[in-house]
């Protein structure tokens, strides 16, 4: 439901022909996502989260960064009809065509294609080209994603509607209406469109069917109220008054139909002659707030009522009190026309309705606190101002955006000053450590120790991968031998000793010999694993030295760059912001204007009703004048 009432734009009901019924008619659609929601590039994930959590600025922003540094590889179309529903959503029609003509143009996948043609036929309707929105419907090939399909059907009833076709639009609708689920405003609408076509009978049975049909919701409920008032005044106009009576009991007394539905109960009885019937609903509309157009007509109603049944003192009474409330009503609407001047409607609706961000569907929901707030529900009411003020406070967002960006960019600046500074002060400490780092040494030590791995394995020497062990041994075990080559001139101890000894030596030596030739091809290929660790280390110690020269030579260029960046940011933000504060104080001088306006009107319709109201005083004066003399004249 709530997605048909942010769809569908309800006219207000009136006296007419059977034919002039009310239709609920589909306005602007929020922007939709794709209905395939793969999700291939990261960013453009980003930006459906903000446009799920109905943050479109956010979203569109998030396009907007991905699209300008190519983050979008593998949906760039997708994103540009999202981002072309999001130009709609906030009425920006010739941008919006702009994408959607392009992507048209380029040739892009079907699906794409489709939605494009879509919102390119809504934007145009949207702009008062029905002719064009027809004809960029017929281009849809294939059947659009469910929720669309049914918006689209929507779109081309309306447009059959706009040009009178409504035999057409009554067969597009009527599946629509007929499926299961199916909601009450597109049987309402099919009941206007049958009714308009001449099929009278059937468009009211299906309004008939409304008016009756248990509501569950408020919003549901005005709508039943709206089709008993619209087959009320229908009804009225075939000059049937009782059938009209009918309709009209079933509507609310406190719904938003029950003035009107009131008055014309009253004139209903009138038309039949129950001048004391009609005066009930009368005198109880009457009691109502004098600023809804309704009941300052039941002021006029009640006394000619009281008229009709000759008491005539009673309604001199009537007339003077309904020239005293039309005398006080002109006095209230002097003094909200004075708060409007001063500002308060605008600041309170803007201050009692706040919102996260701007938006194309966010909704007016609480009055500004001033002296007769009533005097603006019809303001209100006008789809132009509603579209005018978004524009206002979306204004007024993009102001207070460009302030917050005005904040962000000092911080930013001192950022930046942080970072030169830290830069300077790190600086000579990094370029001493650097000093203490010899690479070349270090790489003369590798040099060194990779010839003599050749010559390890070059001479199969196992020494060379000895352990501390084992070099230990090899230590005394050449202690030993000298001993031994001593011990041949200058001998201590016998030669059978000599003997034993030199052959214990043999065995040792031979024993750690062959422990060192059995672990050398383990060693040498652990040696050629330890130096190619080596080297990486080494090369990668190179590269962050040859980085950390760069950076010493670029990192100030950066610093500079980022500098000029702020600085032109800051220069578009205060060119921005005059143009913004103008349009805004533009915007909300018509918006003013606008209301007032609309208040005059009421004023002129106080003074219509107010002369009205005299001269029926003047007239039973005229009338009673006329018995009185009548009645002193001498008989003839």
């Amino acid at each position: 439901m709530r997605r048909w009432l942010a769809a569908a734009l309800v006219l207000a009901a009136g006296a007419g022909t059977a034919g002039a019924a009310p239709a609920v008619a589909p306005a602007a659609a929020p922007p939709r996502a794709p209905a395939a929601l793969a999700v291939r590039d990261p960013y453009y994930g980003v930006a459906l989260f903000d446009f799920f959590q109905e943050h479109y600025f956010s979203s569109l922003a998030d396009l907007m960064v991905a699209q300008h540094f190519g983050r979008l590889e593998h949906q760039r179309d997708e994103a540009e009809v999202l981002r072309g529903g999001l130009y709609l959503s906030y009425g920006l029609h010739r941008e919006a065509a702009v994408i959607f003509t392009r992507l048209i143009d380029a040739g892009v996948a079907p699906p794409v294609r489709d939605r494009a043609w879509y919102y390119l036929a809504k934007i145009r309707f949207q702009r008062g080209m029905p002719v064009e929105a027809e004809e960029a419907l017929g281009h849809i090939q294939a059947p659009l994603p469910r929720a669309l399909e049914e918006d689209r059907a929507l779109l081309k009833a309306n447009l059959l509607m706009v040009r009178g076709d409504y035999p057409r639009a009554a067969v597009l609708l009527k599946p629509l209406a007929d499926a299961e689920g199916a909601a009450p405003y597109l049987r309402y609408n099919l009941g206007v469109a049958l009714v308009r076509s001449g099929t009278v009978a059937r468009g009211s049975e299906l309004l008939d069917e409304l008016g009756v049909e248990p509501a569950e919701s408020e919003e549901l409920r005005s709508l039943r109220d709206r089709a008993n008032v619209a087959l009320g005044f229908a009804a009225l106009q075939d000059k049937d008054p009782e059938r009209a009576r009918v309709y009209l009991a079933r509507v609310r007394l406190s719904g938003m139909e029950a003035n009107k539905a009131l008055l014309a109960y009253g004139w209903a009885s009138d038309a039949q002659q129950q001048a004391r019937a009609a005066l009930v609903p009368w005198s109880e509309l009457a009691a109502r707030d004098i600023s809804d157009p309704a009941v300052q007509e039941a002021q006029l109603a009640v006394p000619y009522a009281l008229a009709e049944l000759g008491a005539d003192a009673l309604a001199l009474e009537a007339y003077g009190k309904a020239v005293a409330a039309y005398d006080r009503e002109n006095t209230n609407l002097d003094e909200t026309i004075a708060a409007i001047r001063a500002g308060r409607f605008l600041d309170g609706l803007l201050e009692r309705n706040p919102g996260d961000e701007m938006g194309w569907f966010w909704k007016i929901g609480q009055l500004p606190e001033l002296p007769h707030p009533a005097h603006l529900a019809a303001v209100l009411a006008q789809h132009e101002f509603q579209e005018g003020f978004k524009n206002y406070r979306d204004l007024q967002f993009l102001a207070r955006n460009l302030r917050d960006w005005t904040g962000r960019l000092d911080i930013t600046d001192d950022m930046l000053a942080n970072r030169r500074q830290r830069y300077a002060q790190r600086l000579p400490q990094v370029r001493m450590d650097e000093r203490k780092v010899d690479l070349g040494r270090l790489d003369a030590r590798r040099s060194a120790l990779a010839a003599d791995l050749r010559a390890a394995e070059d001479w199969g020497d196992g020494r060379v991968f000895a352990d501390a062990r084992e070099r230990a041994l090899a230590e005394r075990l050449e202690r030993v031998r000298a001993s031994l080559e001593r011990l041949r001139t200058d001998p201590v101890l016998a030669p059978e000793e000599q003997a034993a000894a030199r052959e214990r030596y043999r065995r040792v030596a031979g024993a750690l010999g062959w422990e060192l030739a059995q672990g050398f091809a383990v060693r040498l290929w652990e040696a050629k694993k330890s130096l190619q660790r080596l080297d990486a280390a080494l090369a990668q110690a190179h590269a962050s030295d040859a980085a950390l020269a760069a950076a010493q030579r670029s990192e100030p260029g950066h610093f500079d760059n980022f500098a000029a960046r702020i600085v032109v940011l800051r220069q578009r933000i205060a060119a921005l912001q005059p143009l913004i504060a103008a349009l805004g104080a533009e915007q909300r001088q018509a918006l003013e204007q606008m209301a007032v306006d609309e208040l005059e009107r009421q004023r002129e319709r106080l003074v219509a009703y107010s002369n009205q109201a005299r001269f029926a005083i003047a007239e039973i004066y005229d009338r009673a004048s006329l018995s009185r003399d009548a009645a002193h004249a001498p008989p003839k």
